[in-house]
């Protein structure tokens, strides 16, 4: 009998563009594998709303290869002695599995499925999922070269003669409750699978996405403005390159279009692919330092926020009643919806960090349950950028009041929310302390502007430090963005002019002119390295 190829789906849930799937069948007869692992399902950072997605997204898996006259083995347990039995059942195995970068945990796990394949002589193969390179093949001041190059690769389909393994191994999904899970508190998951996917794709790209680079930094726009998809991509059900394709392929239809039909699609079809690249950019943080999910990037902040573990106001946060409006909305939407935009996942990080003075692992943890579309690599490089521990990225502290005030300026979002403040009057709703009227709503749980005062100069004590200093610029070294801005383009004729008169002023420059842009230049440079209180 042939060597059998077992595909091990982890998150990588479609058919289409699925490396492992294509490789495999052309070495012999698959069996595609999904193993249940209830010690994974018991971590802090995991949760009923993304057991529920994942399990519609194996459900419809399990479809698409009963199509193609292959059933998945459903299995439950520790993955090493999963694949000791199917050795002992089919003789010579070889593993498939796209390469993960997830928490901690499943690091260890794919540690010990790698030294066990290692001991048994069972060759494991782990083609890239996302543009995230391992080890030696992590080229930093290329990365975004490579990135480019990778997502322009051709897609792979399965060949029309693929064959399976027939295996008896047909446990069905169980239910979250059967795995220790309790209701969440979410009412309104985003449909699981591929076909969802793809229909989410679709409507971003033709319909919802003209107007993403503007609706995306607010609730009430970007619950439609935004692209909706990352739930897919944590879970595979669409690939990254294909919708990188799909994105230029929708990028060069509208650079054909007459201009009057233009509108603002190519500014946001541009935004978005920017996001694509963070996307992975971040995840490249976490797989190039695991402990990122519990040490802070400079180490120098070990420990900043220790005194600060304060958990009657991470119950408050995790809850929703801080006594600040658009942060309680904005937490009790993403508790109903498993999702919110990205700046409103900043400005929740960044009110824990600072205003509650909570370690960023404990806010983060209850952020994390939250989120269906929980991506680790994502998920603790932006926490600790929210939290002022990277040691290279300004300390960015968000004024719950404004970020409601510009955000939600006819207040609909907040009302919906927080309904026990839906009679209050625009002028009062964020301030809703300041009213006369009383309320079922919690006074403020700190004071904002002392709070971030306190914050700042704590974390500069450490920053202005010459051990901060030397770690940031290690930090930068290992883990900062070598893509340049883009900058804008001028005609021929202007650059010409613009070299000419540049050419004359720096004749005509003084050492006087030298020693005022010396001074402005130290001037600029402070200012640029002053904590920055955002709108």
């Amino acid at each position: 009998m042939s060597t059998v190829q077992v595909v091990w789906f982890k998150k990588d849930f479609r058919l289409s563009d699925h490396r492992c799937l294509m490789y495999a069948s052309q070495k012999g007869p698959i069996l595609p594998l999904y193993v249940v692992e209830p010690d994974y399902w018991a971590l802090k950072d995991t949760s009923y709303r993304q057991y529920l997605f994942l399990r519609g997204c194996v459900e419809e898996t399990i479809e698409a290869l009963k199509a193609l006259g292959a059933s998945v083995a459903i299995a439950s347990g520790d993955v090493v002695e999963i694949l000791k039995s199917l050795q002992k059942t089919y003789g010579d195995i070889e593993l498939w599995s796209h390469q993960e970068t997830g928490n901690d945990w499943t690091f260890q796990r794919d540690k010990a499925v790698r030294n066990w394949c290692r001991q048994a002589g069972v060759a494991f193969h782990e083609p890239l999922q996302f543009g995230v390179w391992r080890g030696s093949k992590i080229d930093r001041d290329n990365w975004a070269k490579q990135w480019d190059a990778l997502m322009a690769e051709p897609m792979v389909s399965l060949p029309k003669d693929i064959s399976f393994v027939e295996h008896s191994e047909n446990k069905t999904m169980p239910s979250p409750e059967a795995l220790g899970l309790e209701q969440d508190g979410i009412t309104t998951l985003q449909p699981p699978g591929r076909n969802a996917g793809l229909k989410v794709l679709n409507s971003f790209l033709y319909e919802r996405g003209e107007k993403y680079r503007t609706d995306m930094s607010s609730p009430v726009t970007g619950e439609s403005g935004c692209s909706r998809l990352s739930p897919y991509l944590a879970y595979g059900t669409i690939s990254m390159r294909e919708t990188y394709q799909a994105t230029q392929k929708r990028i060069a239809e509208v650079a054909a279009m007459p201009k009057a039909e233009k509108g603002t699609w190519a500014g946001s079809l541009s935004s978005f692919v920017g996001r694509l690249h963070w996307h992975c950019h971040f995840t490249q943080k976490l797989e190039l330092e695991p402990e990122l999910e519990w040490l802070p990037m400079a180490r120098a902040y070990t420990g900043i926020r220790d005194d600060g573990d304060d958990i009657a106001k991470l119950k408050a946060f995790a809850a929703g009643q801080t006594g600040y409006p658009f942060v309680d909305a904005c937490m009790r939407y993403l508790r109903a919806t498993g999702w919110i935009n990205f700046r409103m996942r900043a400005m929740l990080m960044s009110f824990a960090s600072y205003d509650l003075w909570l370690p960023w692992q404990k806010s983060g943890d209850v952020l994390a349950r939250l989120f269906t579309d929980y991506e680790p690599g994502i998920h603790w490089p932006q926490s600790q950028m929210q939290s002022g521990v990277t040691g290279i990225n300004a300390i960015r502290i968000y004024s719950p009041i404004k970020q409601g005030i510009d955000q939600d300026p006819e207040g609909l979002f907040t009302r919906q929310w927080v309904p026990e403040l839906a009679t209050l009057p625009d002028k009062v709703l964020q301030t809703p302390w300041l009213s006369d009227i009383e309320l079922s709503y919690p006074s403020p749980i700190v004071e904002h502007k002392e709070a971030a005062a306190q914050a700042k100069s704590r974390l500069w004590a450490i920053k202005k430090t010459p051990e901060a200093k030397e770690e940031a610029e290690k930090v930068y070294e290992k883990h900062g963005s070598r893509k340049k801005p883009r900058r804008r383009t001028s005609s021929k004729k202007t650059a010409a002019k613009k070299a000419k008169a540049d050419k004359r002023t720096k004749t005509k420059r003084t050492a006087a002119q030298k020693n005022a842009q010396k001074s402005a230049q130290k001037t600029a440079k402070k200012a640029a390295q002053e904590t920055a209180d955002v709108s």
